[in-house]
């Protein structure tokens, strides 16, 4: 747990941005590691709690959206877009703009640093799969940001 409890919270949260239900999904997800301990090898068990945790996030997710009813958000164009001086917080309004898909296959690539096949391993697609929701992910990330002097 004192291993990968830190990363697992970071990756959910990163995707839902809520404390509280990020909290529950990792303890969610490190209680069924405990349950099929006898069955996970240990050297499995980060790909195996990553993978719990995607899907109860997905779980949340749409538990949530039938809750309630969001509105769509309206991109406004780039060249309406007034320059930002937090370069996080533009990275963070450019990962809310992906689909949950895109931005769990972004956050575990370049903030975790998984590779293909274990993005694929734990999102359920092939290598190929990741590789395309990746660059799709990055060339929609790279529209909203914009040029670069918006963001400096």
């Amino acid at each position: 747990m004192d291993e990968h409890a830190d990363g697992v919270y970071r990756f959910i949260l990163k995707n839902i941005r809520m404390q509280h239900k990020a909290q529950d999904i990792v303890q969610e997800s490190f209680l069924k590691l405990w349950e099929k301990r006898k069955e996970v090898l240990a050297e499995k068990a980060k790909s195996y709690l990553f993978t719990t945790a995607y899907h109860f996030m997905i779980d949340q997710i749409r538990r949530d959206k039938k809750i309630k009813y969001q509105e769509e958000y309206i991109q406004k164009p780039c060249s309406e877009i007034l320059p930002h001086h937090d370069l996080q917080s533009v990275l963070h309004e450019a990962l809310a703009q992906l689909s949950e898909v895109q931005r769990s296959v972004v956050l575990l690539r370049d903030y975790e640093g998984y590779s293909y096949d274990e993005i694929g391993e734990i999102c359920h697609l092939t290598a190929a799969q990741v590789k395309v929701y990746i660059y799709r992910a990055r060339l929609k990330m790279k529209k909203y940001i914009g040029k670069p002097e918006m963001v400096i």
